[in-house]
């Protein structure tokens, strides 16, 4: 019995660590809950406060960069998306629509940096992916109009998650996918009345679909593993330890049990 609460005690102080860090906020996280109320903020039209949100936003990611190691790159796709979203946040007159996109932007734009895995912005795949591929069939049947309005829901979305993607993937990969894209909106009639011109379709999709595939990759978080593999081999070597003790001590009790046979 007594080994029973040894192994539950050393399993209770392998996680007791783990836990309480995994509920301590680190600065990036910290902007990242200030870009995720900003967005909400905005949902509900409450924009005065969307934009005070992001003005705190502005004043804490100044302070934090003095610290943090954010790279070039990473400074300027968060002022950029920043400043678009504070824009649409002080509007009067942009649609409700286009400004929860920009700030849906600048959202998951900051949420690529604070996330090591599985970032927002590849949630968004199925609703991209649709709209390319109902694209892409609607120019297969010659269909103009409804290939223009397809393609022009799959540039929207796009766009959005765009700053994000410049985070998480290499250039190489997006420049390829931008130059698809280019070619397809700047020879739009042509793509839908040339079959050949529709084998640039074809590619973009495939491009697309690697592009959310690499990213589901390695989905597990590394610190999750590591949890998992020490608590694992913990266990084993608890259960070890009392399989060992118990098997001395039936091995003490038959020699016991022997001594008295001979003593008798």
């Amino acid at each position: 019995m007594k080994y029973k609460w040894l192994l539950i005690f050393v399993i209770v102080i392998m996680l007791t660590p783990m836990t309480v860090s995994a509920h301590q906020h680190t600065p990036i996280e910290k902007l990242d809950n200030i870009s995720d109320e900003a967005l909400q903020m905005i949902k509900f039209q409450r924009y005065d406060d969307g934009k005070k949100l992001l003005s705190y936003f502005s004043e804490q990611f100044t302070d934090m960069n003095k610290e943090y190691p954010f790279t070039m790159d990473e400074l300027r796709i968060i002022t950029v998306s920043h400043d678009e979203a504070m824009e649409a946040a002080s509007s009067t007159n942009m649609d409700h629509e286009e400004r929860v996109q920009k700030l849906t932007k600048f959202r998951l734009a900051v949420d690529a940096i604070a996330t090591s895995h599985q970032p927002l912005w590849t949630e968004m795949k199925n609703q991209i992916m649709t709209a390319f591929q109902e694209a892409r069939a609607a120019a297969s049947t010659g269909d103009s109009e409804h290939f223009h309005s397809n393609f022009n829901t799959f540039m929207s979305l796009y766009n959005v998650i765009y700053p994000s993607m410049k985070i998480d993937v290499s250039a190489e990969n997006i420049q390829k996918i931008d130059a698809r894209i280019n070619f397809i909106d700047e020879y739009r009639s042509e793509v839908v009345s040339n079959v050949k011109s529709q084998e640039e379709l074809e590619g973009l999709e495939m491009d697309l679909k690697n592009l959310f595939d690499n990213m589901d990759e390695d989905e597990a978080d590394p610190s999750l593993w590591w949890v998992i593999i020490s608590t694992g081999s913990i266990i084993i070597l608890t259960l070890s330890y009392v399989g060992f003790r118990k098997y001395q001590g039936e091995k003490n009790m038959r020699k016991n049990r022997s001594s008295v046979n001979k003593d008798e």
